[in-house]
């Protein structure tokens, strides 16, 4: 499973990068405008610390509208994958897009019957909201379930991008029913190294060391 950063903090990108935990990195709107800097200056910065896809979000609603803004984040750099609303404009904008060889990322996936019509249009990845769903009172990792189905079922290549990651349990359980990628801010992809009894075991054996008095260096 690939993991996906969803954040703008370049340190902390980079930071996951180099322990070789970053496969791409997934950015909206809001992200970027917490970092209070220039939009297309970030996604440049970020698209250089890393190989992967870099999500980057239009901010229009109409197709055309759309399509433009996708054409000009694609020049940013190779590795800019646009990111696109899960409505009808977004879809036709999706295969314009994805028509012309840019990867897409269709994102406010709710239900399957969505991330079915994003697989129709040639979405590279499909973003179903799991922590979303959750706080309704819906199993979001049903959706993830469901779409793994049907895309198997009829052999579509979307790649199933599980978004609104809250907890290393949603990590989890995104691994046992097969998504493909999950983006998590970078705080709870760090928690899942965590385990006290990781922490209980370390502290015997360092205690055991030092009463040794002895140096590896």
């Amino acid at each position: 499973m690939k993991f996906f950063v969803d954040s703008a903090d370049l340190e902390q990108i980079k930071y996951l990068n180099d322990i070789g935990l970053v496969d791409g990195v997934t950015t909206n709107p809001s992200i970027i405008a917490k970092s209070g800097r220039d939009f297309i200056e970030v996604i440049k910065e970020i698209c250089d610390i890393v190989e992967g896809p870099v999500s980057a979000e239009v901010t229009a609603t109409e197709a055309d509208a759309m399509i433009a803004e996708g054409r000009t984040l694609r020049k940013v750099a190779p590795n800019v994958c646009v990111k696109l609303p899960l409505t009808m404009d977004g879809l036709k904008a999706c295969k314009t897009l994805s028509s012309e060889g840019t990867p897409v990322n269709v994102t406010l996936c709710f239900s399957a019957n969505q991330a079915l019509l994003a697989a129709k249009a040639g979405a590279s990845f499909i973003s179903p909201f799991i922590g979303r769903l959750d706080d309704i009172g819906l199993d979001g990792m049903e959706l993830i379930e469901e779409i793994r189905t049907i895309y198997d079922n009829y052999g579509f290549e979307t790649e199933i991008l599980a978004a609104s990651i809250r907890t290393v349990g949603h990590i989890r359980d995104c691994a046992l029913v097969g998504a493909d990628v999950i983006t998590s801010p970078p705080n709870v992809i760090a928690k899942l190294a965590d385990h006290p009894l990781t922490d209980k075991g370390l502290d015997a054996f360092m205690k055991d060391w030092a009463k040794t008095g002895q140096s590896i260096l």
